[in-house]
């Protein structure tokens, strides 16, 4: 098969790869849109010593089945695979699993491919009115559903929020609060491209947040400079929902955090229920169009990893598609 395969920082390559081979209890997967993951960056950059090089990166993906009991069957794919038995698992949060794998981390490799294998259990049946390339987006809003749904937890009357970030993963979080009933949703993007593109959306976006105090604060970036403006923004007894993964250290206002009461929860990735709470939320039309995709084929991904690293993709997700694919 061909591939788009990480060699070295700043580095990839299209060029043939084994095809894999599908394990007891997993299909074999024919790729048709594969989205760039703000992880997938990271690790081009050279910033994830979990995915080294050489690798396949990309988790985001949709596609149809080849051969067995679901043969042609069109799906979303969950790229994170959990025991299933474990005590998280058992509760429900799979995504806690110690023995998780996640598809672009070894031994796993990634969607940024023809084909990829994995578990019956991780692929969802798409519809046939909704097509893959919106299907592919199932991965990165679900992680937007997951931090949404647990912070409605922690504030379940919240009525405003605040989004810092305007790539997927925020535009996700916006979508998702607006779906699970929060009614007035800010999102902070300095980018005055995707600014416009999220107004377009019908999304209220600013380039820096006012003075405004929100129930909930969703942090997709992840800098200390984004959790510095996250726990200035949290109103007392808010709470901080974490997901971005930019850099692991400085910007919390712990002080004012105590003072205030406001709770910081850490969200990783999404629960399988999540996922598929997610993908019905998509089949529905309740996140929206999704029409904010820029579509590039796959044998120029190494073109849209640089676009995206000079500030030059306005839409807030680059999808590749192998060639070939209709």
């Amino acid at each position: 098969m061909k591939a788009l395969i990480y060699d070295a920082p700043e580095t990839l390559d299209f060029r043939s790869a084994p095809d894999p081979e599908p394990g007891p209890g997993e299909h074999l997967v024919r790729i048709h849109a594969a989205g760039i993951c703000g992880s997938d960056m990271h690790a081009w950059m050279g910033h994830d010593a979990r995915r080294p090089a050489p690798l396949i990166l990309g988790h985001e993906a949709a596609g149809v089945i080849a051969g067995g009991p679901r043969d042609g069957e069109r799906v979303t794919i969950n790229p994170l695979v959990a025991c299933g038995t474990c005590a998280a698992c058992a509760a429900g949060r799979d995504n806690l699993c110690g023995a998780r794998q996640i598809i672009s981390m070894p031994p796993r490799q990634g969607a940024f491919a023809e084909w990829v294998a994995m578990p019956d259990a991780n692929l969802i049946a798409v519809p046939g009115d909704v097509t893959l390339t919106r299907a592919a987006l199932t991965e990165p809003l679900a992680c937007g559903w997951h931090a949404v749904r647990l912070a409605r937890q922690v504030v379940p009357d919240a009525a405003r929020a605040l989004v810092i970030g305007g790539g997927a993963i925020g535009v996700g979080s916006a979508l998702a609060l607006a779906a699970q009933g929060v009614g007035d949703v800010t999102v902070v993007e300095p980018n005055a491209g995707r600014r416009a593109t999220l107004e377009a959306m019908g999304l209220r976006a600013l380039a820096a947040p006012d003075d405004s105090l929100f129930d909930v604060v969703i942090d997709a970036v992840g800098l200390a400079a984004s959790r510095a403006t996250a726990s200035a923004c949290a109103r007392p007894g808010g709470v901080i929902a974490h997901i971005g993964l930019g850099e692991d250290r400085g910007g919390l206002d712990v002080r004012r955090m105590t003072l205030q009461e406001i709770a910081f929860l850490g969200t990783y990735t999404y629960t399988a229920q999540d996922f598929r709470d997610t993908a019905q939320a998509i089949f529905d039309g309740r996140l929206g169009p999704l029409d904010w995709i820029d579509l590039r084929p796959l044998s120029e991904g190494a073109e849209a990893f640089r676009a995206i690293r000079m500030g030059d993709v306005p839409h807030p997700k680059v999808v590749l598609i192998p060639d070939g694919v209709t």
